[in-house]
């Protein structure tokens, strides 16, 4: 102690520390990996019906918060095909789709049940394949979901001739009216049906013949099938597809049946029969209108639909169940 201070010895003294540099580096940012999932291939239409024109932009700064290796293809008129096999031809590990219900079925149909997982995330209007899968979402929330906790799940469905669905289809005359087709693109099917009579003059005024699953033929004036998908009257793993024959005979039977629509019980009305199937062939004096999943498709005289039980592989959260999030009035 000299003069009443305290002065510590050169030993004691703290080392001054040596200055950061001033242009270092930030600490990189570690990415998230994602199991099995390695390439990625996304497939997205700016001028679709519930996304901007920055949605490739968009997926990208989502996307580059995972260690993946990402290929973002813009949508353009009249070159959908060819987009969807340059993705597929690159052997990717996931193909993303954020686009409308008709883009979203096209990829689905091209990968198959041995191509790369599919993620079709809604970015359309009526987001009917989106919203089977993955519930009442929007893109960026599936597509986070998907990717921190994804499991692989194989998805059913049914082809009509050369055309597939993975939602529903209808065959017959409600398929001829916009008004009931876009009753349809919500799933309202038995509305498109009244909405459908109503319209009596129109091209196709014949009733369908059908067999189901090899049954003795009959007769309705419309068919619709369900995927296991989004039927409430079959489990999700059934082997079939729920197919009902429509044949309300009048007004009253038309009116009795959309008043059990509206309650959710349709299947209980005594002029639709339900059964599952496999198989079914129909034919008409005409060609035959359809709905596959919203989008008008028009058949030749007769159509063949088959129940296919692997029909593509889709990337979906963990431990969920989209029948739990849907309308019982529009998905059943």
């Amino acid at each position: 102690m000299v003069g009443g201070k305290i002065t510590a010895s050169p030993k004691a003294a703290a080392k001054p520390k040596a200055a950061a540099p001033i242009d270092a580096a930030p600490e990189p940012v570690a990415l998230r990996k994602v199991e099995g999932i390695r390439k990625v291939e996304v497939i997205a239409n700016p001028l679709s019906g519930s996304v901007g024109p920055g949605v490739c932009e968009e997926a990208e700064a989502l996307l580059a918060a995972y260690d993946l290796e990402v290929n973002i293809q813009r949508c353009e008129a009249g070159k959908l095909s060819q987009i969807i096999a340059s993705a597929l031809d690159s052997k990717p590990d996931l193909v993303i789709v954020i686009a409308g219900d008709g883009t979203a079925r096209a990829v689905a149909e091209a990968a198959g049940p041995d191509g790369p997982l599919v993620a079709p995330l809604p970015g359309g209007t009526m987001n009917m394949l989106p919203f089977a899968i993955y519930g009442q979402t929007t893109w960026p929330e599936a597509l986070e979901a998907i990717l921190t906790n994804g499991e692989e799940r194989c998805i059913s469905g049914g082809s009509v001739e050369k055309h597939s669905f993975y939602v529903a289809a209808i065959l017959g005359s409600p398929a001829l009216w916009a008004r009931a087709r876009e009753a349809a693109r919500h799933g309202k099917f038995w509305l498109a049906v009244q909405r459908a009579r109503r319209a009596a003059q129109q091209a196709f005024t014949g009733r369908l013949r059908f067999s189901l699953d090899g049954a003795p033929r009959d007769k309705a004036e419309a068919l619709t099938f369900m995927c296991p998908l989004v039927s409430k009257a079959v489990d999700s793993d059934a082997s079939g597809l729920e197919a009902a024959a429509l044949d309300p005979s009048g007004a009253v039977d038309v009116f009795r049946l959309a008043v059990a629509a509206a309650a959710g019980q349709w299947r209980a009305d005594p002029s639709v029969n339900v059964t599952l199937v496999r198989q079914a062939y129909a034919w008409a004096g005409g060609p035959i209108p359809a709905i596959l999943d919203g989008e008008s498709v028009r058949l030749g005289r007769t159509a063949l639909v088959r129940f296919k039980p692997n029909a593509f592989r889709a990337l979906v959260p963990k431990d969920t169940d989209p029948k739990e999030d849907a309308d019982p009035k529009e998905a059943a």
